[in-house]
C-alpha cells in the first residue's frame, strides 16, 4: 500500500553529487574555481599553525552563496551544514562563520583581484567576452553605517574656527591678567600668538605645557589655573577631534562616524521621497555582454571624477585599456575627453547638452554659442544678428584634480539697436562670451561618433549593459546594503558580487547555447 519508508537504514549512493542535476549552477562554480592555479592563494597563507581549510573550497562556497542571495557569514555556515549543493562543494567539511568571514574579508584582500582576473581570462578564452567595448556606469549602494551619525565638512570648519576664536580670547585674557609674566616671556609663547594665527593641536599642547610650568611656580594663581583646566578638559580635546575629522574628510564634504570611509549621498532608493542623504559608496563597473570586466569603489557621489581612477583600475586588472569606452552624459567632461584622447581610447561618451541640442527650442535659441559661427583663421565669433565678437583675453581655471581649463573671452563691438538683443542676453551692454575651445572640439568629436552607425549602436546597447547588471545585483539578488565596513572590505564585497554575477551569467549563456543546439 505504501512505499517502504525507514530512517534507520543506510541508503546508497552516498555521494552527494548524485543528487545534483547535470547543468546545475553549482557545477559551473565548481568547474571555474577548480581551473584556478593553487599558487594564486599562496599570498593568503604564509604558513605555520594548524592546517587550514582549502582556499578553493572556501572560495567555491562563498561565490555560490552570493549567487543564492546569501551574504551573511552565519547564513553561509548554516547552508554548509544543511544544503546539499553547499555540502557537496565543501566536501562535507563545516567551516564556521568566523572562518568564512575571516577568509572573505581578510585573507583574500590581496588575492581576490587575481581570482577575478583569472576567471575573466577563462571567459575570454571561451569567447564570452573580447575586452573591445567597455560599457561603464556607476550606482550608489548604502554603507553598513548609522544614517544619523554624520559629520559635515562645513560644520567642522565652522566649529574649528569658533574654537580658534575661544583659544585666542583665552590667551588674550591671560595676557591682560598677567602683564608682568608676559613682559618676562616676551618673544615666547604668549607674545607670539597673533589674532589671526592658526593654532594646531601640537602648538596648543606646547602652549598649554608652558602655562602648566608657570602654574607650578604660582599654584595659587586662580585665573591661570582655570585657563589650564579649560584647555586640558575642553579646548584641546575638541581641537584634536576637529583635526581628526578633517583628516578623515580629506576632500569630501561628509563622512559617517560608524563607517568613516562612507560619504553621505542621495540614493535612488528613497522610500520617504524627501531626498534624504544616506552613507554609501559609489560603485563603478564596466561590462561587456553583461559580464563585469572591472569594478572600483569611490567616495564621490558624482560619476564625473570617478572615470579616470576607475580606468586606471581597469588597466591594473586587465593589463590594458579597452579600445572604446561607452558612457552616459554623467562622464562627459572636458577633462575626461582629454584623458581618453591621450590614452588613444575611442570615447563614445555623451555630454550634458547632447540630447537638448536636438530640440527645436535649442536650435532656435540665438543666445547659445553652439548656434553661432566661429572663424578659426581670425579667431572671432559671429552671432545670428551678424555682429562679430573679437577675442579679448584668456583665463585659466584649475580644477580640484589639477586639470587646467583654458577659457577664451570674446566681446562684440556694439550691440546697440540690435533687434535680437532681448532674445540673445539679459545683460546690459555689449555681449560677452567665455568659452573653452577644447570643450567645443571634444563635443564636436563626440557628436560625430555618436551620430555614426557604430556609435549609435553602442549608445543604444549601453542601456542594456551596466544598467541590467545593476538591476540583477540590487533587485534580483537583493544586494542594497553592504555588510562590511571600510573601503578595503567593501571593495572585497564588490569583488565577490562581481565573481558571482559573472558565473551566473556564464551559466545562463550556457543554458541558452544548449537550448539553441537542441532546436
Amino acid at each position: 500500500m505504501y512505499i517502504q519508508y525507514t530512517m534507520d537504514q543506510l541508503c546508497l549512493p552516498m555521494d552527494l553529487e548524485e543528487d545534483i542535476p547535470e547543468n546545475h549552477l553549482v557545477r559551473v562554480v565548481n568547474a571555474a574555481v577548480n581551473r584556478l592555479d593553487d599558487t594564486i592563494f599562496d599570498a593568503a597563507y604564509p604558513g605555520g599553525g594548524r592546517d587550514s581549510y582549502h582556499p578553493k573550497m572556501l572560495t567555491k562556497v562563498i561565490i555560490y552563496a552570493y549567487t543564492q542571495r546569501i551574504y551573511s557569514s552565519r547564513q553561509i555556515a548554516k547552508a554548509v551544514r544543511e544544503n546539499i549543493p553547499f555540502m557537496w562543494l565543501a566536501g562535507r567539511q563545516r567551516p564556521d562563520f568566523r572562518t568564512l568571514n575571516r577568509f572573505r574579508s581578510q585573507r583574500m584582500k590581496d588575492v581576490l583581484e587575481m581570482v577575478f582576473t583569472a576567471v575573466l581570462q577563462f571567459l575570454a578564452d571561451e569567447k564570452y567576452i573580447s575586452f573591445e567595448h567597455y560599457f561603464v556606469d556607476g550606482t550608489k549602494i548604502e554603507a553598513n553605517a548609522n544614517r544619523y551619525t554624520f559629520v559635515w565638512g562645513k560644520a567642522v570648519s565652522k566649529h574649528k574656527a569658533k574654537l580658534q576664536e575661544k583659544v585666542h580670547a583665552l590667551f588674550a585674557d591671560i595676557e591682560a591678567a598677567e602683564k608682568q609674566e608676559e613682559q618676562e616671556h616676551r618673544g615666547q609663547d604668549l607674545s607670539e600668538l597673533g589674532e589671526s594665527a592658526e593654532i594646531d593641536s601640537e602648538k596648543l599642547e606646547q602652549m598649554t605645557q608652558s602655562l602648566e610650568s608657570q602654574l607650578l611656580k604660582k599654584p595659587k594663581n586662580k585665573p591661570l589655573k582655570k585657563a589650564v583646566r579649560r584647555l586640558r578638559k575642553d579646548l584641546f580635546p575638541r581641537l584634536l577631534k576637529y583635526e581628526q575629522y578633517q583628516n578623515l574628510l580629506g576632500d569630501r564634504n561628509s563622512f559617517s562616524k560608524t563607517d568613516p570611509d562612507a560619504t553621505f549621498m542621495r540614493m535612488k532608493e528613497d522610500h520617504m521621497r524627501n531626498g534624504q542623504l544616506k552613507p554609501g559608496y559609489n560603485v563603478q563597473i564596466g561590462t561587456e555582454n553583461q559580464f563585469i570586466l572591472a569594478y572600483s569603489l569611490h567616495q564621490r557621489p558624482t560619476d564625473t571624477r570617478c572615470l579616470q581612477p576607475h580606468l586606471e583600475k581597469v588597466r591594473q586588472i586587465l593589463g590594458r585599456l579597452p579600445r572604446a569606452v561607452i558612457a552616459d552624459a554623467g562622464y562627459g567632461s572636458e577633462e575626461n575627453y582629454a584623458y581618453l584622447e591621450n590614452e588613444h581610447v575611442k570615447a563614445v561618451v555623451k555630454y550634458g547638452s547632447y540630447h537638448k541640442e536636438k530640440s527645436k527650442a535649442w536650435k532656435e535659441n540665438i543666445g547659445k554659442i553652439e548656434n553661432w559661427t566661429y572663424d578659426e583663421a581670425v579667431d572671432t565669433w559671429t552671432c545670428p544678428a551678424g555682429q562679430t565678437l573679437h577675442f579679448r583675453k584668456e583665463s585659466k581655471e584649475t580644477l580640484e584634480s589639477g586639470y587646467e581649463i583654458r577659457k577664451r573671452h570674446y566681446r562684440s563691438q556694439s550691440c546697440v539697436g540690435c533687434p535680437l538683443k532681448e532674445r540673445c542676453t539679459k545683460a546690459e551692454g555689449n555681449r560677452e562670451v567665455v568659452v573653452s575651445l577644447e570643450r567645443l572640439r571634444y563635443q564636436k568629436q563626440a557628436r560625430a561618433i555618436l551620430q555614426s552607425e557604430e556609435g549609435f549602436t553602442l549608445a543604444v546597447r549601453r542601456m542594456t549593459e551596466p544598467e541590467s547588471v545593476f538591476g540583477q545585483l540590487k533587485n534580483n539578488r537583493g544586494f542594497r546594503r553592504f555588510l562590511l565596513r571600510g573601503m578595503e572590505k567593501v571593495t572585497l564585497e564588490v569583488g565577490w558580487l562581481s565573481l558571482a554575477h559573472n558565473l551566473l551569467k556564464q551559466a545562463a549563456n550556457d543554458q541558452k547555447r544548449r537550448a539553441a543546439i537542441l532546436q
